[in-house]
């Protein structure tokens, strides 16, 4: 196939970009950079299967002849980030998911967007279910990227039944690994990144909040599966194993073996209290479940952190 991967440079893109070169296909790799880094795919550049662009998707898609799939994943994705370009994300969630469709479209691709499980918001409902509409704050400082991603899951199911494009539409929850940004705001690269430095590690409120935390690869199985797949409404793929931020705090703590404290901040707007996807859709439909566990998953990404805030 040829595949095209918008934010193909950013954290779970690079690894798509990875998995499609190795599974033999043609891959076209498109980022601005604004949150990804052309470090990530740096490696893959002497493979003559692969092209990258650097190019705002909002403003268009520069990829001529045919394409078999189109895989969306260009976004900020943490709160840090999708609070420091607001408009950016908006757009990314909305026009630039207009011309991932218009080229599946008009190619006669098939179109993965990569949803989230902040579409959820601070959910009443748990586990979360795809059947679940969500508890969002649509004016909220969280809703650029809530409400981006609710308007882009639209878009997609429009061209669905309206143009009949075989779409497709993951909601990602929580995942880890390397290649995340050590200074995005989230948890665990934020913890990590403490520890190393033997600073307290930040948590908000008491830390009582749950997550649910998916290692990278174990992810990009379970969007390859989904991408292949004849199914078109939305599906979670996350870990269902739950802890809460106290505990990951703890278990950063004891794995970098650093000195150490945790200290309790305010918790910002909105922020989810409760968070686990039900897995139960794509274990049917899929027979996909997460693999790795979390010590190991944690294990791996402090090493990558370790690499890379040495070179800070």
């Amino acid at each position: 196939m040829r595949v095209v991967i918008t934010g193909g440079s950013g954290f779970v893109g690079s690894h798509l970009c990875e998995r499609f070169l190795g599974d033999g296909h043609e891959v076209v790799c498109l980022d601005n950079y604004i949150t990804g880094s052309p470090r990530n795919t740096e490696h893959l550049l002497d493979n003559p299967a692969f092209t990258r662009i650097e190019h705002n998707v909002s403003l268009g898609l520069p990829v001529e002849g045919p394409v078999d799939a189109v895989l969306h994943f260009a976004s900020p994705a943490s709160p840090i980030n999708y609070l420091k370009y607001p408009m950016e994300t908006l757009r990314v969630g909305s026009d630039a998911t207009f011309h991932c469709c218009e080229l599946a479209r008009r190619t006669g691709a098939r179109l993965l967007l990569a949803s989230t499980s902040e579409i959820y918001g601070d959910p009443l409902e748990h586990p979360q279910r795809e059947t679940y509409w969500g508890n969002c704050n649509s004016i909220g400082p969280r809703s650029v990227y809530d409400e981006a991603k609710r308007f882009a899951e639209s878009v997609v199911m429009a061209y669905h039944r309206t143009y009949g494009v075989d779409t497709r539409i993951v909601r990602i929850f929580n995942t880890y690994g390397p290649r995340m940004q050590a200074n995005d705001g989230r948890a665990l690269p934020a913890f990590v990144s403490q520890a190393f430095r033997n600073e307290p590690l930040t948590i908000f409120g008491s830390g009582s909040q749950t997550r649910s935390f998916c290692y990278v690869s174990d992810l990009v199985e379970g969007l390859v599966r989904l991408l292949n797949a004849d199914y078109h409404e939305p599906v979670n793929i996350g870990n269902p194993v739950e802890i809460t931020i106290r505990q990951l705090a703890e278990e950063v703590i004891e794995l970098t073996e650093s000195k150490s404290t945790i200290v309790e901040c305010p918790l910002p707007q909105d922020d989810p209290k409760l968070r686990r996807p039900d897995i139960t859709l794509a274990k049917k439909l899929l027979g996909w479940e997460p693999k790795v566990p979390r010590r190991e998953g944690l294990e791996r990404a402090i090493e990558y952190f370790r690499a890379e805030l040495a070179c800070v």
